[in-house]
């Protein structure tokens, strides 16, 4: 029996999405304390969105994923190294999560809700674009080391 290949990226494609997830989500944060709540609620739920087909599809097929492989990674060198796609796809989970805990108590009317769950997203999009740090790949780690997640009978040493 032939286990088939996990899928491999380049992991500068995520922190090329983080990038633009960090600018959306500062964007909701900003309209949603100037007032623009319903602007804001409309944003976050584009941006959920983006997650869910992170989430569902896989970090690889993620349409910031094809912005980058066409006009950014051809202007790059080649990577030194791909990464298991697993853990950048979990952190989409994680951020579909925040996401849309935040549009629904905003749809609930909850104030505050919508730029509390942007502000929170923001943060994880910012650290992994700009210090390479991916707090819902950590997330998967943690959860793979504890036994919660099975890769299969891989070790976390082969991920």
């Amino acid at each position: 029996m032939s286990k088939t290949p996990r899928a491999r990226l380049d992991p500068r494609g995520p922190r090329f999405g983080a990038g633009l997830t960090a600018v959306l989500l500062l964007m909701v944060v900003f309209l949603s304390l100037t007032g623009a709540s319903a602007a804001a609620l409309v944003l976050l739920a584009a941006i959920t969105a983006l997650f869910a087909w992170g989430a569902l599809a896989g970090a690889g097929r993620h349409p910031y994923g094809a912005l980058f492989k066409k006009f950014v990674r051809p202007r790059l060198a080649p990577p030194t190294e791909l990464e298991d796609a697993a853990p950048p796809t979990f952190a989409q989970g994680v951020g579909l999560a925040v996401t849309l805990v935040g549009l629904i108590l905003g749809l609930a009317g909850v104030p505050g809700a919508v730029g509390i769950a942007a502000a929170a997203a923001f943060v994880a999009a910012f650290l992994n674009a700009v210090f390479d740090y991916c707090l819902g790949c950590q997330i998967y780690l943690f959860l793979l080391r504890s036994g919660v997640l099975n890769r299969g009978g891989r070790t976390v040493e082969n991920v």
